[in-house]
């Protein structure tokens, strides 16, 4: 689950992690009131959870309480990489003497918790690495392990931080650790970490986060009270809500070939394969879907999540590949025709089975002699074919 900038800040402040005063705003009316209340300048930053904002014009300084209606006015419509923009969040402007960047997250690669953190922050850390890989420093921390006052001191002298004070830096980065411990995340982010205050007084001088990134982990809803408090109606997917009554593990592309597989892996590879074959046929064809029933799936399971693939008006054709160890492929062949019979017909689908009663499951199809229905002996050949399809589907209501 990301969370927004607004509601990231939540837990940092939870924390005592220092954060510019900031009040969220929905319409222009509210955040004319917040400037008022916060005072000039102040920054009004969309809140999409994505990041590029500055880039595309979703941050800007309002110097009065005109133009920060008239920025949010701009802001407030905008759609940024495809994201609606939920709001705005009006906060206090900072003299900002240095930016840092630093972040805690879950390598995968190496199965611990990474700790990241560069004197270069305010730009894309990608780049810094690639560009200055001996300004980025990381620190491993093994699963069972613990970060505390010394490795965080450690870390802090060792990034450079020369216009703040180390040990305030080390605080933050224990405090972050605990944020990111207790609430189950897999990414606290804070980009900039910036240095504030006034140049000729010392005693001005602190660090204060900026801007927040907080993803949680779902699988931990159940130890939060499913995060209620972090729901957001605006941006809930139709799709990924309904796979997610139905316990699937689903999530919404912007393609044309719907993708049903068991197991991640093979639902991942699937993926590629439509990617590929849309490459290689020169059509742009792409993935609409990631769904991966499980292990395991009964015939009630597939006819569920085939009738959500279906129901996404950009997909043109679905691709159903399902290698059968737990899952039997009779099963889903029935889940298939069953769903079918639920909705009346359907977009065609391209099945590939193999595994666990594999040629049970393609005699059902075959008996059924339903002419949507077809069947590819590889998973390059369905997703070739899965792609053909949409293309073919699109070329002709592009004629008519």
């Amino acid at each position: 689950m990301d969370l927004y900038e607004y509601q990231a800040r939540e837990l940092l402040e939870e924390q005592g992690i220092p954060t510019p005063k900031a009040i969220y705003a929905q319409n222009s009316h509210e955040v004319a009131e917040a400037a008022e209340r916060l005072g000039y300048p102040c920054v009004v930053k969309a809140q999409v959870k994505i990041g590029h904002r500055g880039q595309a014009g979703g941050v800007k300084l309002a110097k009065t309480r005109d133009e920060a209606i008239l920025e949010a006015e701009d802001i407030l419509p905008m759609t940024i990489h495809k994201h609606k923009v939920n709001g705005v969040l009006v906060a206090e402007g900072k003299n900002i003497l240095h930016e840092y960047y630093v972040s805690i997250s879950v390598d995968r690669t190496s199965r611990d918790y990474d700790v990241l953190a560069t004197a270069n922050g305010g730009t894309e850390v990608e780049e810094i690495a690639k560009e200055h890989p001996e300004a980025v420093k990381r620190l491993h921390i093994e699963a069972l392990d613990d970060f505390d006052l010394a490795a965080a001191t450690k870390m802090a002298e060792s990034i450079g931080f020369y216009h703040a004070d180390v040990d305030q830096a080390a605080q933050i980065l224990l405090k972050m650790w605990k944020c990111f411990k207790e609430n189950d995340a897999t990414l606290v982010e804070i980009n900039p970490l910036a240095k504030i205050g006034d140049p000729d007084d010392e005693s001005s001088k602190s660090l204060c986060a900026l801007d927040a990134k907080i993803s949680l982990d779902d699988n931990a809803a159940f130890r939060h009270d499913g995060w209620k408090r972090f729901a957001d109606p605006l941006a809930n997917d139709e799709f990924e809500r309904r796979a997610k009554d139905h316990g699937l593990h689903y999530v919404h592309l912007n393609g044309q070939v719907g993708v049903i597989g068991n197991g991640a892996g093979l639902v991942m590879s699937s993926l590629d394969a439509v990617s590929g074959a849309g490459e290689e046929q020169g059509t742009g064809i792409k993935p609409a879907n990631f769904l991966d029933i499980g292990g395991g799936a009964s015939a009630e399971v597939m006819a569920a999540s085939l009738e959500i693939v279906v129901s996404d008006p950009q997909v043109e054709s679905v691709f159903i590949n399902v290698y059968g160890g737990i899952t039997s492929c009779e099963q889903v062949a029935k889940g298939i025709l069953e769903a079918i019979d639920t909705l009346g017909g359907t977009k065609p689908i391209v099945v590939r089975f193999d595994g666990n009663a594999a040629a049970e499951g393609l005699a059902i199809l075959a008996e059924s002699n339903n002419p949507n229905v077809h069947v590819a002996k590889t998973m390059e050949e369905a997703a070739h074919q899965a792609a053909r399809i949409a293309a073919d589907a699109i070329a002709a209501k592009e004629a008519n």
